[in-house]
């Protein structure tokens, strides 16, 4: 395990995310004592959508389609009705 202090920590950062990613433990120091461990996050994976949440969204999505929709079109509106 390696031991740096917050002002090496400070300096050196991109290094020991390396050492970590490469698996050696990291802590950091403060006066001497641990404060803090380097720790990869875990790797969030997301479930794929099931079909029929894809087809609910798929019918929400068009049955809110208006004429001015699209985001070209929308964005024309909102400076019309802005104007002043």
């Amino acid at each position: 395990m390696s031991e740096y202090s917050i002002a090496t920590a400070k300096d050196q950062l991109p290094r020991l995310i390396d050492r970590m990613l490469d698996g050696e433990p990291v802590v950091i120091t403060r006066r001497g004592r641990p404060v803090a461990r380097v720790v990869p996050i875990e790797s969030a994976t997301a479930a794929p959508p099931y079909k029929i949440d894809l087809e609910w969204l798929r019918s929400v999505r068009e049955a809110t389609k208006t004429e001015t929709s699209g985001v070209t079109d929308t964005v024309r509106a909102m400076r019309e009705d802005y104007r002043y």
